[in-house]
């Protein structure tokens, strides 16, 4: 803390906790001194006001922002800035290489222009975590993990060594080795202090609360444990590593009140599904989200995290649990308890311990009694399109025909079934049949409960004879060792993996696209039979085309529902009435046979959970396994980028940097690229997953001599821009209403109206120095926070993108590109305009253009008509117009340290 802190409220205050003194900056103090109480606050918005009472510098945070955050209206819609200021940063490694590469070139950049590349570090923590490249090519067999391991580091070999001279040359960042465990995982057991500590020479430590940004939506996560986090875009990111605030309007907070307790057999998974039903249909979209209520203090704290983690399935920037015993009681129980003392008389003195019987002063509240929740999955597309388990097979009925639909194929059938020969027994599938079963890492294997449920289940199963059908890829990715060493400990690891649940992997592997290709077999009948197939996976995530290009419906369901559904082979039947399958004596076994007592989960829970698997498995956390230890990397300040390198590439975008921004200029006769309609992700627009064979990415990799074996995935090679933007909205799912309505990246070059790629009409028209703009409907930009959604968008030439509505990640990292985000007046879209995409499109005021101001458009239709509308500038605030001045956050970044 700087000496020369203004502490105009007089909160600056003195903590002792075990003889030792910190420094802090009082709620309460500042209370008595402005003279209004921010002791009803949301607990949230709590560290939001001691966050700029601590940071207050009279330049980024003044006297008249706190005063303007303790005055918050919770009705008020949002229109106030704030600067938010987080303590550290996470990254996993797809977004964290791309923002390591973006370090080393603003290095380099630096360099060229005369200053001291030396200075570009992260100011604040910053951990990667490398979790998101394995795959899995290899399942079902004990050597499973170590097959997928050895392909893992051959394919990523230039990707780590990069990584690796990252974790060398820049300070305050530390790496995370693969197969470790997934990202929010070693955040919520490792890497999170609750309490944070810091100290300048000659002061005393000052304490404060724990909060992070993070490169994965599902940074939130870590709000089950009490710190305030959430994902931004890697740029985004990258500034606040570099010691910008984020900057943001003073959030809605939406309270949900919790009453009740789970029935018998109610899993978490069943807990948040539901939840995320009730707040996307509630519309919680860039507000905060607080859970309250005597229902919260019986949720384990592992409960809590798998509620918070689904908070962008949600829709909320946040899904906040405040700090209580059970948070103390996690933190002992991961070998944290030197932290407890500090955390304890902080928070409690702070006035920010959780009281269950408080009702908070919140903007609205969503009531929901957790005694009413019902099994449940959600699918077959959506996280929020929740199923109860009774349910599955009608609702799956219903979907088929639309599902059907999507394949374009006049000899799809409803009734449609394949003959197939799978380990020398001839079998038939059909429509439903579950070609994927996965317990995957992200929402549900940080909680004990959940993954003790699957191997009771499991043992269960074996005991009475069931098996996997043959066609189900079955795989377990945990999101730490922890899992394996209490899955062994208490008997269940042998059950699992009888059931070829054998461990592939410590990461992300399902929910982000690495489930790798179906059984050959399979894939061969799912392709001439035409079938809709199924896949069951314990994630977060199941848009479509995310999971394998071949599977259609997908299903996010508890691990041991995945279990089940594995062993059953088809989602087309009604768990709970019929039979699961046939047991060694020939009798029909139910799911009721074989789904264990919470007393039985809990007892197995307690004995075989326990602290010293947490201290054992983060000892040594960041020094890696053996093949860790085997990658060279290089050494120096600068990196030597490879122009031959087909994975790390300096991006093209910092290379021709000036010293002064360029003049902003207004938007004339830019052409429609591509004309969306509503819920475009950003897995639509940002490349992810497999390369296609007949991409653009892909004749690039061809054209460079590289193979189709060797192509990885989209991810893997995030660092090279020229694989990215050929990705960027390359989508096999994504429709162009250009196209009317064809699946794949594909648009029309105007005048001409010659069909191909988007990426080759946008090297066309750029050729001809023709501007860009990208129309699309409501909620553009949902899903995970990839920052090559914005990265790629920009690189194709598109320097406005007009939508319904967006989400705020992805809004806010258009800013921090340079492309301008603009938003149909209420009530107003592309059709009411009548736009087909073949038109002209002027756009005027940019020149002057300020937060918040509405800007003119003019659409010349191919006749020559022409009509003017007003777009609303999606600009929001002060520190974002200086972004888009500067042609986006970085160049903002290096001008300012040049200047400084």
């Amino acid at each position: 803390m700087k000496s020369q802190h203004p502490n105009s409220f007089g909160a600056l205050s003195t903590l002792t906790v075990d003889g030792r003194n910190y420094r802090f900056f009082s709620l309460k103090k500042f209370e008595s001194q402005f003279g209004k109480s921010v002791s009803n606050f949301p607990h949230s918005m709590k560290v939001l006001v001691e966050n700029l009472l601590r940071l207050e510098d009279n330049l980024a945070v003044k006297k008249s922002d706190i005063e303007t955050l303790a005055t918050w209206n919770p009705k008020a819609e949002p229109d106030q800035e704030i600067q938010f200021t987080p303590a550290r940063t996470v990254l996993q490694d797809l977004t964290g290489v791309a923002a390591v590469c973006d370090l080393a070139a603003m290095r380099s950049a630096m360099k060229r222009l005369g200053g001291n590349p030396d200075r570009i570090n992260p100011l604040t923590p910053a951990d990667l975590v490398i979790d998101h490249s394995v795959n899995v090519d290899f399942f079902g067999q004990k050597d499973s993990f170590h097959k997928n391991r050895e392909k893992e580091y051959l394919l990523n070999k230039e990707r780590y060594e990069f990584l690796k001279w990252g974790q060398k040359s820049l300070r305050n960042f530390r790496v995370v080795p693969p197969e470790t465990g997934i990202i929010h995982q070693v955040n919520l057991e490792y890497l999170a202090t609750v309490a944070m500590t810091s100290a300048n020479e000659g002061e005393s430590e000052t304490v404060y609360p724990d909060s992070c940004v993070g490169t994965d939506s599902h940074t939130t996560m870590i709000n089950g444990l009490g710190v305030v986090g959430w994902g931004v875009g890697g740029i985004e990111a990258e500034a606040a590593m570099l010691g910008q605030p984020i900057s943001m309007l003073i959030p809605q907070v939406v309270g949900m009140k919790l009453t009740g307790k789970t029935r018998e057999g109610i899993t978490a998974t069943d807990v948040v599904l539901t939840i995320t039903q009730i707040l996307r249909k509630k519309g919680v979209v860039g507000k905060f989200v607080e859970f309250f209520g005597q229902g919260v203090a019986g949720l384990t704290l592992a409960d809590r995290a798998t509620i918070a983690n689904m908070a962008p399935e949600y829709g909320a920037t946040i899904g906040f649990f405040p700090i209580d015993e059970k948070t103390i009681d996690y933190l002992n129980l991961t070998g944290r308890s030197h932290l407890v003392p500090l955390v304890r008389a902080y928070y409690q003195e702070q006035g920010m311990w959780f009281d269950p019987s408080a009702t908070p002063l919140f903007s609205d509240v969503v009531e929901l009694d957790l005694t009413s929740i019902e099994p449940s999955l959600a699918g077959p597309s959506r996280p929020q399109d929740r199923v109860t388990l009774p349910k599955v097979k009608e609702e799956f009925s219903k979907s088929l025909p639309t599902l059907l639909s999507q394949m374009k194929d006049p000899e799809a059938k409803l009734e449609s079934e394949i003959k197939l020969t799978l380990n020398g027994v001839d079998t038939r599938i059909g429509h439903g049949a579950v070609t994927i079963a996965a317990i995957t890492s992200c929402t549900n294997t940080s909680n004990p409960s959940g993954l003790i449920t699957a191997g009771l289940l499991a043992k269960k199963a074996v005991e009475q004879g069931l098996r996997v059908k043959p066609w189900v890829k079955t795989s377990m990715g945990p999101g730490s060792k922890v899992v394996t060493d209490y899955l062994s400990e208490s008997g269940l690891l042998p059950f699992m993996e009888d059931l070829h649940f054998n461990v592939v992997g410590y990461g992300c592997t399902t929910c982000i696209g690495n489930a790798g290709p179906l059984i050959e077999e399979v894939s061969k009948a799912v392709t001439d039979g035409k079938l809709v197939v199924a896949s069951v996976l314990s994630g977060n995530r199941n848009f479509e085309g995310r999971i394998n290009p071949q599977v259609r419906a997908n299903y996010l369901a508890s691990p041991a529902l995945v279990i089940a559904y594995a062993i059953a082979g088809t989602v087309n039947l009604d768990l709970t009435t019929e039979a699961i399958g046939t047991g060694k004596d020939g009798k029909p076994v139910f799911l009721k046979d074989l789904w264990p007592t919470n007393a039985e989960v809990e007892a197995l829970v307690s004995r075989h959970v326990t602290a010293g698997q947490f201290k054992k498995s983060y000892s040594d956390v960041f020094a890696g396994d053996e093949y860790w230890a085997r990658v060279q990397a290089p050494e120096g300040t600068l990196f030597s980028f490879d122009e031959n390198s087909t994975y790390i590439k300096e991006p093209a975008f910092l290379q021709e940097l000036t010293a002064q921004p360029k003049p902003l200029s207004d938007i004339r006769g830019a052409r429609v690229l591509g004309l969306f309609g509503d819920s475009i992700t950003t897995d639509h627009i940002s490349p992810a997953g497999s390369i296609s064979k007949n991409s653009p990415a892909a004749r690039h990799l061809l054209s460079l001599g590289v193979e189709q074996k060797d192509f990885n995935s989209y991810g893997s090679r995030r660092g090279n821009h020229e694989i990215m933007v050929r990705g960027t909205f390359a989508n096999i799912r994504i429709k162009n209403k250009i196209m009317n309505g064809v699946e794949g990246g594909l648009t029309k070059k105007f005048p001409e109206g010659t069909e191909m790629s988007i990426y080759d009409a946008a090297v066309t028209y750029k050729k001809e120095n023709t501007p860009l703009v990208v129309i699309a409907g409501k909620e553009y930009g949902t899903g995970s926070s990839r920052d090559w959604a914005a990265k790629g968008t920009m690189m194709l030439g598109v320097q406005a993108v007009i939508a319904e509505s967006y989400e705020r990640i992805h809004r806010s990292n258009l800013v921090g590109m340079g492309v301008l985000p603009l938003q149909f007046l209420t009530g107003e879209n592309a059709d009411a305009h009548g736009i087909k995409g073949d038109e002209k499109i002027d756009i005027e005021g940019i020149t002057t253009v300020q937060p918040g101001q509405k800007l003119k458009a003019r659409i010349t239709r191919a006749d020559g008509t022409s009509k003017e509308i007003l777009l609303q500038g999606r600009i929001d605030t002060a520190n974002e117009l200086e972004y888009y001045k500067n042609g986006g956050i970085l160049h903002y970044v290096i001008r300012g340290m040049l200047k400084g």
